[in-house]
């Protein structure tokens, strides 16, 4: 029997394909991802930028944790932009998430160093983050949203995976853009210049999605709801206070978001982070294996977005995050024994000069060298390092297709708005 929900859908889309939806909703919250984490995939390049020079370790702490301020106030803008989606529609929040995301990014291809500016760099680097987190919280969960109130309900876990995709796609498109950089430049004229014009070039795309999101129309359901004059008059009241509302929100928060976060970013994000900070893999090669590892997992989430429009998110998402629990230590020490290093440990010391403290990866053969030992050395040791690339490639796969198990299903419920709710349930 077709729901209500069906048959708006059917009714609003007969001139509005669900693949006009998909493009319109993705392309920009693709481009929003990838403005969010291009910040990101240059951590090593730009820490010591935006931060006081001597100290590596700290400026390297300190540009993760302003990496961490966009995650942070991610719910206040998923709450903000949830309101103003559910009083005058996605359309006109969607421009507004864009625009704000887009806009800050091309100022950080602007910013002055700290070597130019001070501590006015770092300062206003973080207000920038701030800003492009409550846009990016207003934006991915409303970009499921508008797909989920476009699709019937017995379909809304394969069409909304395609909104997951995003995610990653925005991070391989970073990752593709920083290779290409450094492909076509000299590693001098990228620490000068060339780390800005992936920000820079971040407003084209921006221009497109504008254009593109122009033209869209409203969901069907929201259409029919404001309408009808079925809209919440306080739809945050209503979630926080009633407690049927907030139960679902918590098990939306603690059971759906958070395990699945967990996931996705130590299976994606920290995997760069830890090729190249922790095991000192060349920053080319690192970004390699993981855009190729992207590339492989990307298509798992609309696999598992489908299966769980037959067996239910919930199996979905725990036996990803089963999954994740038994095999990620795993996989992390075999990362480390495929690189061929063999970290064990970190020791803190004091540079001579400055003084400052910095953070040594220790190894199996620094241990031996600080006996008195010399480090063996074979062919087969050789033959082990001259395969490490294949190795590293294949085991970050396996660490990106982990993550898709779980990611699809972060913004099916993430937004509280009472309107919002009655469209995302979890079965």
């Amino acid at each position: 029997m077709a729901t209500r929900a069906d048959s708006i859908a059917v009714s609003g889309t007969a001139d509005y394909s669900i693949w006009r939806v998909i493009l319109a909703a993705s392309v920009g919250t693709m481009i929003e991802w990838y403005d969010f984490y291009i910040f990101g995939s240059l951590a090593a390049v730009l820490s010591t930028k935006f931060y006081p020079p001597g100290n590596p370790t700290f400026a390297f702490i300190a540009y993760l944790s302003t990496f961490a301020v966009g995650f942070m106030v991610r719910p206040f803008g998923a709450l903000f932009f949830g309101r103003i989606g559910d009083l005058v529609g996605r359309k006109y929040a969607f421009l507004v998430t864009l625009t704000v995301m887009g806009f800050g990014t091309f100022l950080i291809g602007l910013m002055p160093t700290y070597a130019t500016a001070g501590w006015f760099a770092p300062i206003a680097l973080i207000g920038i983050r701030v800003l492009q987190g409550l846009a990016l919280g207003g934006e991915y969960g409303g970009a499921a949203i508008y797909v989920a109130e476009h699709v019937p309900d017995n379909k809304r876990g394969y069409w909304t995976s395609y909104i997951q995709i995003t995610a990653t796609l925005g991070l391989f498109l970073s990752i593709i853009t920083v290779i290409l950089l450094q492909f076509y430049m000299t590693p001098a004229n990228f620490q000068s210049y060339g780390w800005r014009i992936p920000f820079l070039i971040s407003v084209i795309l921006v221009m497109i999605s504008l254009y593109i999101r122009l033209k869209m129309k409203e969901s069907p359901i929201f259409t029919q709801i404001k309408s009808t004059g079925m809209s919440s008059a306080k739809p945050l009241m209503e979630a926080f206070t009633q407690w049927p509302n907030f139960k679902l929100f918590l098990v939306s928060l603690l059971g759906a978001t958070a395990g699945q976060g967990v996931v996705w970013y130590t299976g994606q994000y920290y995997a760069l982070f830890y090729l190249q900070s922790i095991l000192k893999v060349n920053l080319r090669t690192s970004f390699i294996i993981v855009a190729l590892a992207l590339l492989f997992a990307m298509p798992f989430f609309t696999v598992f977005g489908a299966l769980s429009d037959k067996i239910g998110r919930k199996k979905i998402i725990m036996a990803g995050c089963l999954l994740a629990v038994v095999t990620y230590y795993p996989i992390y020490h075999a990362m480390r024994d495929a690189a061929g290093n063999n970290v064990v440990t970190f020791k803190s010391q004091r540079n001579p000069v400055t003084g400052a403290p910095t953070l040594t990866p220790l190894t199996v053969s620094t241990s031996r060298w600080s006996m008195g030992r010399s480090p063996p050395i074979s062919w087969k040791h050789i033959r082990q390092r001259s395969g490490t690339r294949r190795s590293r490639c294949l085991i970050t796969s396996v660490t990106e297709s982990l993550a898709g198990w779980c990611r699809w299903s972060e913004s099916i419920c993430a937004r509280p708005p009472a309107i919002s709710m009655r469209v995302c349930g979890i079965r």
